[in-house]
């Protein structure tokens, strides 16, 4: 299906720009005069492109007027949005493919031609977001991770062999040499300015030598356990048109997005427009640092986008977050995001749009305002808005964008008002609610130790963990009894003896997600870490510690600063690019640990530098999780533990004996933007350019098929054609009722697509274990859920498979339901089998915000595939229940007051409801039990367009049968 051709309604708003005549734009500041002056500056940038793909049908002139008249309409009416291009990453990008290749079959079964299925506009899919760590600190010594690849198999991948070496460098894996232990000090800063897998020198020697040994060997198992998939994106690529897939071994996707995918100004045959972007990541919003509009969806809204329809959204309200004074110089960029977002938390800022100015505004470098704009989903806001400014500007020239790209973007963004100033003459938009902030009032902190927005003051963790041993068992307490609160085990690990106690940190990693976008805490966590070998100081050997940068960028500056060696000293050496820690694909902990805190029953604790730190998901084992910046990461990984006041207690004594406090070594601001100025330069975004362009040998040797149709293997268990149209006919069926509907799940409160969406590794008692062992795979063999999220057999067996999900039929956390029908307590998967074989449908039981967390459109596709019909709840996550209309399953809400206890529900009965032949949005029906009990629920469609999906049978049915 084609793009909708915009009708130009507006063209009278046609200009050309001043220092160009052949750039032309839609002067949009000349319609609806003081209006425009008024609207922020995020909805300035929907209602351009409103105007420019206006045609009557997708976007009418009623749309443009409505965001205009945004002062009055927000929040009362529905919008469409045209992004200009759009962004998939591996996990959620190979399902989205897939669909795209099961459309196309789809459309030549009903008799289309499938050479019309390609995406409508730029389409950039990034393979290294999820990366599994088989290997970490000395690639040799350490086993791989059980569930991943054969390393042999994987072998025959690369022409890159690591052979073992006789003498590393006190701990540095990568030099080749012999080493003499006086020369790390002498040799610092001397690593080439190269991007890995290419020579770089040996800090030591001055020898070149390979990249870290842990990258490649890591590197070489992702290849060999994903080779299907990746020469599935690789047909992508050749078969659909506006498809640019970017090599594996480069970065993961917002960070990719944010270095090389950005345009901020798009130049489209002569015309310019800004730059926005959907895509499915939720953490598309960092790019709104750099003023480019952009968030995450689904893959199902994603999927449509690429076939030229818009996004649908509310058009929202907008809360400007005044930023004003300056940050104390030992806060970090990530001090200032856990502040915010705890102070736009508590706002509650939750479906809305933030829109960032002030003074503080420009005290802040990118780096710093697209960190708080990836947080943005934590704090529940759609995104978080930095307009273009001089901030901005600088840091693309930086970046390497032309002197004449760079005067037409000013001079184009000025003149449709979208370049913001600390001057402005016209004054600042008008904002749905303004909130103060104080860049002084914030101070260090970490956030944990069960969720993210439960943030701690550096100067209180000692005393808050300790509360957090007393209080009862809850988000934030353990309930540990006082007589067992100073227990201590022994462990021996490697010859020697060390000692286990709550607080204990087992778990040390400076991840991929959110924070190592921002150059100046990385290398503060490498200045610190320098400054820590230099004082003698060390990391205990059986804490797993781990660096999974964003990007080969960050291990550009890491290396070109000298910083890199004292990390990986540490135990911080590179593992890879790609989600790792933070989605539960650490390597697993030693035995001694382990049976150390069964033992002694510890609250161990993991710490690291991402954005998520729900219980359990780090590994099961570690109860206590914390966000902190990555300098801190290092600093607690120093100390061991969590139960320490850095401001009184040592992180450990140097050789002479002499205590070593944290900020004997923690790093000035002034020293950590010296550095930075010096190394994050033109040459580094200039590297990953030629990096993503000319690929990788294997990449570049990669054989895939070109076909028009992509040849599904039926012996594959990575890419199978799923089952989503099986029953498609060219015109819709009339809605049919439910009828004697079980339920498959009650669940309560706050549900998250975490605990829906099949995430990590599998277990190998799972449903997907069993699938995979009967088609002849081992253990080592399964790989991770989102490596075979292309495998619809895989990804229906793992949802509502997580072992934290607590279902009120079995009273306990666990992945099990009651069949009804015969009494029996099974896997959720299994008793769903069972109730399809025997033609009974399916609904849910749940809660209060159902479906809240990350974008998941496994969360609404796994249950659709299990047979679910209907879903009633109290209340949903809005992106959640879009994902549940977009597949065709009914979003039910109890009526205002009511849930499934105050009507006496047990959800042993069985539901029937029936579906008018005039469906409208928020229209009342009534549901009757098999007790004789009937009650009215809601009917959560909030337009026609939701409608229409639903009448469908979902979105993919509706764009299959148009693009027929």
């Amino acid at each position: 299906m084609d793009a909708p051709k915009a009708g130009y309604a507006f063209e009278y708003l046609i200009e050309t720009l001043n220092d160009s005549s052949h750039k032309k734009f839609f002067n949009v500041s000349k319609l609806g005069g003081t209006k425009y002056d008024a609207l922020p500056y995020s909805i300035r940038v929907l209602l351009e492109a409103a105007v420019r793909n206006c045609d009557g049908f997708f976007m009418k002139k009623e749309d443009v007027m409505n965001i205009l008249d945004w002062k009055t309409k927000q929040s009362n009416v529905e919008v469409p949005f045209f992004p200009a291009r759009v962004l998939l990453q591996d996990f959620t990008g190979i399902p989205a493919m897939v669909d795209f290749a099961a459309m196309r079959e789809a459309v030549k079964t009903l008799g289309g031609d499938p050479k019309k299925v390609h995406p409508a506009c730029p389409t950039d899919l990034t393979v290294d977001h999820s990366l599994q760590i088989d290997f970490s600190k000395c690639a040799i010594q350490n086993a791989p991770n059980p569930g991943g690849g054969d390393l042999q198999k994987a072998g025959k991948l690369s022409p890159l062999k690591v052979q073992p070496k006789k003498l590393p460098c006190r701990g540095q894996t990568t030099c080749r040499g012999s080493c003499d232990s006086g020369e790390l000090g002498r040799n610092s800063g001397t690593f080439s300015s190269q991007i890995e897998n290419t020579p770089i020198l040996c800090p030591f020697h001055l020898q070149p030598v390979p990249e870290p040994e842990t990258v490649l060997k890591n590197q070489e198992v992702e290849f060999g356990r994903n080779r299907e998939r990746l020469q599935f994106f690789k047909w992508s690529s050749r078969v659909f048109k506006n498809v640019a897939v970017i090599p594996p071994g480069t970065g993961m996707a917002h960070q990719i997005n944010l270095e090389y995918l950005s345009r901020v100004v798009f130049e489209e045959k002569d015309l310019l427009f800004p730059d926005s972007v959907v895509g499915t990541d939720s953490h598309i919003t960092m790019v709104n640092g750099l003023g480019i509009l952009g968030w995450g969806v689904g893959g199902i809204e994603t999927e449509a986008v690429m076939l030229g329809l818009p996004v649908s959204l509310t058009l929202p309200e907008v809360v400007g977050c005044e930023l004003t004074g300056s940050s104390n110089p030992f806060v970090t960029s990530i001090d200032v995001v856990l502040g915010i977002t705890k102070h736009l938390r508590q706002v509650g800022v939750a479906g809305k749009f933030v829109e960032f100015f002030g003074s503080g505004v420009s005290q802040l470098s990118i780096a710093d305002r697209t960190t708080i704009a990836n947080m943005c989903p934590e704090y529940g806001a759609i995104l978080s808005f930095f307009p273009v400014d001089n901030v901005t500007l600088k840091h693309l020239e930086h970046t390497g964008f032309s002197k004449a790209k760079l005067k037409s973007m000013e001079t184009y963004l000025k003149a449709v008002k979208l370049f913001r100033n600390d001057q402005n003459s016209s004054g600042e938009p008008e904002y749905s609610q303004v909130i103060q902030i104080n860049l002084n009032s914030i101070v260090p902190s970490v956030s944990g130790p069960k969720r993210p927005q439960d943030r701690v003051a550096v100067t209180d963790m000692k005393s808050d963990f300790q509360a957090c041993l007393n209080e009862k068992v809850g988000f934030k307490g353990f309930q540990i009894a006082a007589e067992k609160q100073k227990d201590i085990v022994s462990i021996h690990y490697e010859g020697s003896e060390y000692k286990l106690s709550h607080g204990s940190v087992v778990i040390a990693a400076v991840i991929s997600c959110t924070n190592n976008c921002n150059p100046s805490v990385m290398l503060a966590a490498g200045l610190l870490a320098k400054k820590a070998v230099e004082a003698g100081l060390h990391v205990k050997p059986y804490i797993r510690t781990s660096l999974s940068p964003g990007s080969g960028m960050v291990t550009h500056y890491l290396s070109s600063s000298g910083v890199l060696p004292y990390l990986s000293k540490l135990g911080f050496e590179i593992v890879g690019y790609g989600c790792s820690t933070c989605v539960g694909n650490t390597a697993p902990l030693s035995e001694a640990v382990l049976n150390a805190v069964k033992q002694g029953d510890l609250v161990t604790c993991g710490i690291l530098s991402g954005n998520k730190n729900f219980e359990g998901r780090l590994c099961d084992c570690v109860r206590a999780n914390y966000l902190a910046s990555p300098p801190l990461v290092v600093a607690y990984a120093i100390a061991g533990t969590v139960n320490i006041d850095f401001q009184t207690e040592p992180l450990g004594t140097d050789p002479t004996g002499k205590n070593i406090y944290l900020n004997d070594i923690w790093p000035s601001r002034e020293e950590v933007h010296r550095v930075e100025e010096e190394h994050v330069i033109l040459s580094m975004f200039k590297a990953l350019k030629e990096k993503i362009e000319m690929g990788n040998k294997r990449w570049n040797s990669l054989e895939a098929p070109d076909s028009v149709l992509f040849p599904w293997d039926l012996k594959s268990t990575y890419i199978r054609c799923p089952s989503f149209f099986d029953k498609l006919t060219k015109e819709p069926v009339a809605l049919q009722p439910i009828e004697n509907a079980h339920v498959l799940l009650y669940l309560g409160d706050s549900v998250t697509t975490d605990h829906i969406s099949p995430a990590g590794s599998i277990a190998r008692n799972s449903a997907a274990a069993k699938y995979l062992t009967n088609r002849g795979l081992t253990p080592r063999e399964f790989n991770s859920y989102g490596a075979r999220r292309g495998n619809d057999a895989v990804m229906t067996r793992g949802t509502f498979a997580n072992i934290k999900l607590f279902n009120k039929f079995i009273g306990k956390p666990a992945p099990k339901t009651i069949h009804f029908p015969s009494g029996q307590t099974l896997d959720v998967f299994e008793a769903a089998e069972l109730y399809q074989k025997e033609g009974i449908p399916l609904i849910i039981l749940a809660g209060k915000k159902y479906g809240s967390g990350n974008s998941r459109d496994w969360a609404a596709k796994g249950p659709y595939l299990l047979g679910v019909k209907a879903v009633l709840a109290e209340s949903y996550e809005k992106i959640h229940k879009d994902h549940l209309i977009g597949i065709g399953i009914a979003p039910l809400q109890f009526l205002p007051g009511e849930n499934a206890d105050s009507l006496g529900l047990s959800g042993r009965e069985t539901f029937s409801l029936t579906f008018p032949e005039e469906l409208a949005p928020g229209i009342t029906l009534n549901i009757q039990t098999s007790t004789g009990k009937v009650f009215s629920v809601i009917a959560s469609f909030e337009n026609d367009v939701e409608i229409t999906l639903y009448k469908h049978g979902g979105l993919l049915n509706f764009v299959a049968r148009k693009s027929s």
